[in-house]
């Protein structure tokens, strides 16, 4: 396997934590994002969203974070990604898909860059842009995380899985633009969980080959 990855998207951060909890290697391949390499002819044809990841499966090209780990849970069931049960499974699903749909995309790269320009927006308009969306998305998730039975030391239950492989490339996001997250105390408890855990530490964006100072 080839994975072409940035080390500082979220998307990408994804499938590392993904490929380390498997213990699946993966040749890494960077597109540096910031350089525009995503949009170059030879990147676009593998992936003609010229976005990251892409994770190519001997000829095959895979797109898209989340149907790639659903791809890596099938082809290497253990440890699971997802639970058991039909229930489980969606409620996993509802809580990866309110970080990955509703989260994510508004403080997406492409789309700052959107926000100023062409739109002129000014950096303190961007700034509280990605406030408002990352607040309101996280206070969404800490309400469902704290009241649900079947939250465990991680997202769903006591191992992590698909939710938790969203979950903290989101909150590094936030870190990063200085998005306060006190008033998420069980987002917090699962994130330091993580911090403590190797696969996800082997994941992190200050471990990749191309962070740069400051990941």
């Amino acid at each position: 396997m080839k994975i072409f990855d940035y080390y500082r998207s979220s998307a990408a951060y994804r499938l590392r934590i993904a490929l380390a909890l498997k213990g699946i290697p993966a040749e890494q391949v960077s597109c540096h994002l910031r350089h525009g390499e995503q949009h170059s002819p030879a990147y676009r044809r593998l992936n003609p969203q010229g976005l990251v990841p892409s994770l190519a499966v001997g000829e095959t090209v895979l797109t898209q974070s989340l149907a790639i780990l659903e791809y890596l849970d099938e082809t290497h069931p253990e440890p699971p990604l997802l639970p058991g049960d039909a229930l489980g499974r969606a409620r996993v699903r509802s809580l990866a898909q309110l970080i990955a749909c509703d989260i994510h995309p508004l403080n997406n790269l492409r789309v700052l860059k959107y926000l100023k320009d062409p739109l002129g927006q000014s950096q303190a308009a961007i700034d509280a842009w990605i406030g408002h969306w990352t607040l309101e998305g996280f206070a969404a998730l800490e309400t469902r995380l704290a009241r649900d039975s079947d939250t465990g030391s991680w997202c769903h239950g006591n191992t992590p899985g698909l939710a938790d492989c969203v979950l903290i490339p989101q909150l590094y996001n936030a870190r990063r633009f200085s998005v306060p997250l006190e008033a998420f105390p069980t987002l917090l408890r699962i994130d330091a969980q993580a911090a403590a855990h190797p696969a996800f530490h082997a994941a992190h964006p200050a471990q990749q080959p191309d962070a740069e100072p400051g990941a």
